[in-house]
């Protein structure tokens, strides 16, 4: 699938029949601005739990709620004219039953208009996945690295090493049998990504993963730069937005203690000025 203006959002079965052709483009969205200049570009976006540190400075994704979820998606939604929404299931709202994954699901897709949800978890989340699905809730998986199972995890290691490997293969394969229409592949070897982009029906979508993936996925403030606590491997800064802003914050800071700013051009005089000639 390629982004051209105009284009007709695409649905999950479109995401899906995308496996093995044009790799699939995605980055993560938090807000209206921001979706807009990425719609064009995008297949899909996503409004990522990522938010939680991103914008509101948590320190992982665990503190996310449904109401974050539902104010950024709406926010992403208003920007968005043709790539597909897909919203993350923010931690502790899927993993107590299928019941509980599906009345959250249903909450986030009807007061966002999101196009799909995206939930962490391979092999344990194999039923609930089908139970989505089922129920008309469209599903991409999450497996390899699971940012909301940090803690269990002992950290953000690469995943799926060694004998690891035939666990995340694993998680791939019950996550496609279960009916998700993507899995996304974060953190792993690029070995394995490529073993199981060849082995799974569905669409792959790297995050430090593999090129071979079906797709890429990245969070655009890292991408932009504009996110610095912190650079992983996997992110390439194609902006540095951060640097930037920085530096006209200071510029603008120097000015006005200078009185510098604002200048005769920024501001009103006394006098209500003359109409221009053949004007009202």
């Amino acid at each position: 699938m390629s982004a051209t203006a105009n284009k007709k959002a695409p649905l999950p079965d479109d995401i899906r029949a995308a496996k093995g052709g044009i790799p699939l483009v995605s980055l993560t969205a938090y807000t209206t601005p921001m979706a807009q200049m990425m719609d064009a570009q995008c297949d899909f976006v996503l409004v990522g739990d990522s938010v939680g540190m991103v914008l509101h400075g948590l320190p992982s994704t665990l503190g996310v709620t449904m109401e974050m979820m539902i104010l950024h998606g709406k926010a992403v939604a208003r920007g968005l004219s043709s790539a597909m929404m897909v919203i993350d299931m923010p931690f502790g709202s899927y993993e107590e039953s299928s019941q509980q994954a599906f009345r959250n699901a249903a909450r986030l897709m009807a007061e966002t208009s999101a196009g799909a949800v995206k939930l962490e978890g391979g092999v344990h989340m194999a039923d609930t996945i089908a139970f989505l699905v089922a129920r008309g809730i469209p599903v991409m998986a999450h497996i390899g690295l699971t940012p909301q199972s940090v803690n269990t995890l002992g950290g953000y290691k690469v995943q799926g090493r060694d004998a690891a490997a035939n666990a995340v293969l694993a998680d791939a394969q019950a996550v496609s049998d279960a009916g998700a229409f993507a899995v996304v592949l974060e953190k792993i070897p690029q070995a394995l990504a490529d073993q199981i982009t060849s082995t799974v029906a569905i669409p792959t979508i790297g995050i430090g993963a593999s090129a071979g993936c079906d797709g890429q996925i990245l969070v655009v403030d890292d991408m932009l730069g504009l996110f610095t606590a912190f650079k992983a491997k996997f992110v390439k800064r194609y902006a540095h937005l951060g640097d930037d802003g920085s530096a006209a914050i200071a510029a603008y800071a120097k000015e006005v203690r200078a009185r510098a700013f604002p200048a005769p051009e920024h501001i009103f005089s006394d006098q209500t000025p003359t109409p221009a000639k053949g004007g009202k």
